[in-house]
């Protein structure tokens, strides 16, 4: 029998994906790991060099619901292509910077790479079997948990055979392979809105998260009752009031408010808002207390940035295991319950180290199950999501989806940031009840996005077999 090309076309679309959402990932968490290498290599200081992580997630979380809407009016593939250029001129420019702006900058635009995961759901949505598709959006969704995991893991070691360049080379090559394959295998959409895209929404929107990211990402050095972030906090607030009605009253709306008031979408989007808290927290909070110095601090590992990586690794297999399984097991078990599993491992994989992380087993042991956990919550919520909305409408519902998840991290690294620095002894070191207190504050948040879980709707099934084809309830 002839081998069936649209099979065929479709793995390379697949492997297209994944790649790109692969790359997107690691420049997400490869500088995590060695920031303090960094601030010396561009002779900085700490605070100033957290503006590496505030200038993605400005940007990310700007770009990613806008990236996801123009996928579904002008074409994803026109969008992959576009933002997968982008990401990588953004790691190129990072690699090649010559002093701290340049390398900012490279990151700010970096952060536009967020549209690849919205118009990656859309693409699978719009090109693949039915039967093939929970799969195929479990393991690209999987994907994201894997890559912050495996940035913390190669950092060091990469710095440490090739120099601080060397990190950003990697995602700029496979970015760029992706796009110019994306480009040219990758089938236009045949789903479009058509619809033109609204400026004014898009301006409110952007301003809005530019001032709330800001403001969570600098409270930790400017103080959580400064002028400056509650002026930006309120700020934020007036002008999501004000997109907020905007939203309702334009047409088309950029973002349809009505969608994400259905269950699944709006259940699903609370569960990827803690559960980016407790991934980025705890994917920064276990490095930085492995490599605490017992002889200084009087707990920690004294571990190496390249051994503190290690602790990550088996929690970041785990994360994509359970992207692998979390399709075929919701069709037998339900996504609902498989979230509100995941959830609550990640908590009690967190919850050990409030209690037990003065040996090197405690830390692998609690991030292998956190791993676990939150590798099975986040590779099924996007299929939440694209079941729960049109066609049409997939970029930006699962854009908005991504993008809570990404801001959900950006108040997760603030808020243990100022956590660890209120913990300061008079040497100002941070003491271990900080580290117990951080851990604590994570495993809250999973225990709360296990409580959301329990809002989403309950999956039918179709086709009972071995692929089952899963859709939301009319509750939805």
């Amino acid at each position: 029998m002839a081998p069936d090309p649209s099979a065929a076309a479709h793995r390379l679309t697949f492997t297209v994906l994944a790649v790109g959402v692969t790359a997107f990932s690691l420049v997400q968490s490869l500088i995590i790991p060695v920031m303090g290498g960094l601030a010396q290599q561009y002779g900085t200081d700490p605070a100033t060099i957290t503006w590496l992580l505030t200038a993605y997630l400005m940007s990310a979380s700007v770009c990613t619901p806008i990236l996801g809407r123009l996928g579904d009016a002008w074409g994803k593939n026109r969008v992959l292509v576009g933002c997968l250029a982008v990401l990588g001129v953004g790691c190129a420019v990072s690699a090649l910077a010559p002093d701290l702006g340049w390398l900012i900058t490279g990151r700010a635009v970096q952060g536009v790479g967020g549209g690849i995961l919205p118009v990656s759901f859309g693409i699978i949505r719009d090109e693949f079997p039915p039967e093939n598709r929970p799969f195929a959006i479990s393991f690209i969704s999987s994907l994201l948990a894997f890559g912050i995991g495996c940035g913390t893991v190669v950092a060091g070691p990469i710095v440490d055979a090739f120099g601080y360049g060397a990190l950003f080379w990697l995602p700029c090559l496979a970015s760029a392979a992706a796009a110019v394959v994306a480009f040219r295998f990758v089938p236009q959409s045949p789903t479009r809105s058509r619809e033109r895209i609204s400026v004014t929404p898009a301006v409110l929107l952007g301003t809005w998260l530019i001032m709330l990211v800001l403001a969570i990402g600098e409270a930790p050095r400017w103080g959580w009752n400064s002028q400056a972030v509650l002026g930006l906090l309120a700020g934020a607030i007036v002008l999501l009031t004000v997109w907020v009605r905007v939203e309702t009253t334009y047409r088309p709306p950029l973002i349809d408010l009505r969608l994400m008031r259905r269950p699944g979408v709006w259940a699903a989007n609370l569960v990827a808002l803690l559960t980016g808290f407790g991934l980025y927290a705890f994917s920064s909070l276990v490095p930085q207390l492995a490599q605490t110095s017992p002889a200084v601090a009087g707990f920690g590992l004294g571990s190496s940035a390249g051994e503190s990586g290690l602790m990550m690794l088996p929690g970041c297999l785990l994360s994509f295991v359970a992207g692998l399984l979390a399709a075929p097991a919701a069709q037998r078990f339900g996504a609902k319950r498989l979230i509100l599993l995941g959830a609550l491992t990640g908590a009690v994989g967190t919850a050990l180290l409030v209690f037990r992380h003065d040996q090197v087993w405690h830390l692998y042991l609690g991030t292998s199950i956190n791993g676990f956990g939150i590798g099975l919550t986040l590779a099924l919520l996007a299929n939440v999501v694209v079941a729960a909305v049109p066609a049409s409408q997939t970029g930006v519902a699962s854009g908005t989806n991504a993008n809570l998840r990404t801001i959900g991290g950006a108040i997760g690294s603030g808020v243990l940031a100022s956590v660890i620095a209120s913990s300061q002894n008079g040497a100002g070191v941070p003491t271990e009840e900080g580290y117990v207190h951080g851990f604590a504050v994570i495993t809250c948040m999973l225990l709360a996005a296990g409580a959301a879980a329990l809002s989403i709707p309950p999956l039918l099934q179709r086709d009972r077999g071995s692929r089952a084809v899963t859709e939301l309830a009319s509750t939805a």
